[in-house]
């Protein structure tokens, strides 16, 4: 019998959560000698007043758990919001069925004169597969002409395991990488079943041993906010604070917005380099005609 993609999932996150705590981080006594890295499965059953042989049902994903069982199995595992989203997120795809992700999103004719007009400000729409799907005049600028790259691999992940540019754009580029990747993670609930992110995972494992094992922490968040630091090879170095907005005709896409506080360096910095864009574009040889 084969099994619900979504409860295998949902068991693998929960084993991985499991083997992140210790047992005097929920109250319990660790002993001497302890063969599993974290808790055991019947500590857990213990705390969450269930039977180990029910709770480890539920880990190998053979077992659809209640939402009140699993509330109080994300207390146990001491689950953040995002990592609570996630479960629950799995445990409804598994009690509605299979859902399928369909081909290459598009981004609307409103959303990209938005982009457009963001003259001073990098930003770009992002997927649910983190593929870059619309981009402004200064995220171009800032990252790369996303139009030169194959459709299939304008993946913001991709490029930042494969292109050696961005690992020297970001100068914390392991924290910027592991974060995309526990994001992807996050996206994947929605649609386990899709081919095109398995074949991502898939050709990014084989090649990354780094990818490989963040993938296999099943750690996940979601999109939001933060500051990151990039080194420019025109302008320099640059602190920006990134934001996600969710489009509302299709909320699977994320518009992330990059800004500088005003009178910084890298407000300067991002002048410049609109600037420096600006002159590119007029004097960059005509191809028409």
């Amino acid at each position: 019998m084969n099994r619900d993609p979504h409860l295998n999932e949902l068991g693998e996150f929960l084993k991985a959560r499991r083997a992140d705590l210790s047992p005097s981080e929920v109250g319990l006594r660790g002993g001497q000698r302890r063969r599993v890295h974290g808790l055991r499965r019947e500590e857990v059953a213990l705390l969450a007043a269930i039977s180990t042989e029910y709770y480890a049902r539920i880990e190998q994903g053979r077992l659809q758990a209640s939402a009140p069982l699993l509330n109080e199995i994300a207390q146990v595992l001491r689950l953040n919001e995002d990592q609570r989203t996630y479960v629950f997120q799995l445990a409804a795809k598994a009690t509605a069925g299979p859902a399928t992700a369909g081909d290459r999103q598009q981004v609307d004719t409103q959303l990209r004169r938005m982009l457009d007009n963001l003259t001073a400000t990098p930003a770009f729409v992002i997927g649910r597969r983190t593929d870059i799907l619309a981009w402004n005049e200064l995220a171009g600028a800032l990252w790369t002409d996303f139009g030169r790259i194959p459709e299939q691999e304008r993946v913001f992940v991709r490029l930042l395991i494969t292109e050696p540019w961005m690992r020297e754009l970001y100068v914390d580029w392991e924290e910027v990488t592991r974060l995309a990747i526990v994001q992807l993670r996050m996206e994947s609930a929605r649609y386990p079943d899709d081919r095109h992110l398995a074949a991502l995972v898939e050709e990014l494992s084989a090649r990354d041993a780094q990818f490989r094992q963040w993938w296999n922490e099943h750690d996940v968040a979601a999109r939001g906010k933060g500051t990151k630091k990039l080194c420019h090879p025109v302008v320099g170095e640059l602190t920006l604070d990134w934001d996600t907005l969710t489009c509302a005709t299709d909320p699977e896409q994320h518009i992330i917005v990059w800004t500088a506080a005003p009178g910084s360096p890298s407000h300067d910095g991002l002048r410049l380099l609109a600037s420096w864009a600006a002159d590119q574009k007029r004097t960059a040889p005509d191809t028409v005609g």
